[in-house]
């Protein structure tokens, strides 16, 4: 399986193609391809990031090959990670139709090339707004080759809050997170389950962390958090803003603390980006579907929902499929409904 990382000169780039040779994902015959952009400092930059990867790991690397325009990509499986990210003054507030607008023709320009290859590749979306990205690739190489990565990312941190909550690790905890990538999250409180904690201990601590708060006002939540804690890292209070934040409810806590590691390291969340995606592609070098909370383009699935958003599918080596109804509450499912209209609605 041959693996194309677009924007692979950026800090999240660089993680995920060493994460990927670290843990051997890919094999000794296979090629990673490393894309930057013509013209742009990545396109002599990523000369440098290959001969550190051949140091680095060199007892067992695919062949690393180097492009620099999307007529150029060639792979089985391309993650999208180039473009605008947050931006990195603290003073300023998010924005995602300034990030849309920016990235929408990155997000054009590969998929239009991507279309005159025989094979459409499976595309992974990391770039934000994710929605935006999956929508512009699978209308260009169809629905079911393309997932965006950020509901798997905001799943595995749902998880790790949670497991902090009760003293377990990680992968004691089954939970999700579907919806959109961004303040319209979903958290399926429903359906947490915790390996060798008893249900009764779960229930009473996901009760505490809902008690008085209704679903349908965490975006609000969301938002606020983030206010406070920019205003708490414009001070240069850091200490106080990473203890306001860890003060929050397991699912605000959730979708506010990449803000915070964002503004406090380096304007990025690379390691846990790059972890996200490099999961998913090592799914699929296994050869074995495997069910996952991923951006897809509905159309007409669960009871009728159209547009993209997050919801359970299988991934394998064709794409995904079998998006599936995972049991959710009343209040969930009109979160999912929400969340979906707020990213049909820019």
């Amino acid at each position: 399986m041959d693996v194309a990382i677009i924007g692979a000169a950026g800090s999240c780039g660089r993680q995920l193609a060493a994460q990927l040779l670290a843990q051997e994902v890919l094999e000794p015959t296979a090629h990673l391809q490393l894309v930057g952009h013509r013209g742009g400092p990545s396109a002599h930059e990523l000369w440098g990031l290959r001969a550190d990867l051949h140091d680095a790991f060199a007892d067992r690397s695919p062949s690393i090959r180097l492009a620099d325009a999307p007529e150029q990509v060639d792979a089985d499986v391309v993650v999208m990670l180039a473009g605008a990210t947050v931006p990195t003054d603290p003073r300023a507030v998010p924005d995602r139709a300034a990030l849309a607008a920016t990235n929408a023709q990155v997000f054009r320009s590969y998929a239009e090339a991507l279309t005159s290859r025989p094979a459409p590749p499976i595309v992974i979306v990391q770039s934000n707004p994710v929605e935006l990205g999956v929508a512009v690739f699978a209308e260009a190489l169809g629905r079911h080759r393309v997932v965006g990565a950020g509901a798997w990312s905001d799943t595995l941190r749902f998880r790790r809050e949670l497991a902090a909550e009760l003293g377990v690790r990680r992968p004691q905890v089954d939970a999700l997170v579907l919806g959109q990538h961004g303040d319209h999250m979903v958290p399926v409180w429903s359906g947490v389950r915790v390996a060798g904690v008893a249900a009764d201990v779960v229930s009473e601590v996901v009760r505490a962390q809902r008690e008085g708060r209704a679903l349908d006002r965490l975006p609000d939540e969301i938002r606020a958090g983030k206010a406070e804690l920019l205003e708490r890292l414009k001070r240069g209070d850091v200490e106080a803003a990473y203890a306001g934040v860890e003060a929050l409810p397991v699912d605000v806590r959730t979708g506010v603390k990449p803000f915070f590691t964002h503004f406090t390291a380096g304007h990025t969340t690379e390691i846990h980006t790059a972890h996200a995606v490099a999961e998913l592609v090592a799914g699929l070098a296994r050869g074995h579907g495997v069910r996952l909370p991923l951006q897809v383009a509905l159309d007409g699935e669960l009871g009728g929902l159209r547009g993209v958003t997050a919801v359970p599918v299988v991934l394998g080596p064709t794409g995904w499929s079998e998006a599936a109804d995972p049991g959710l509450a009343d209040d969930e499912r009109a979160a999912l409904e929400r969340a979906l209209a707020a990213v049909s609605g820019g």
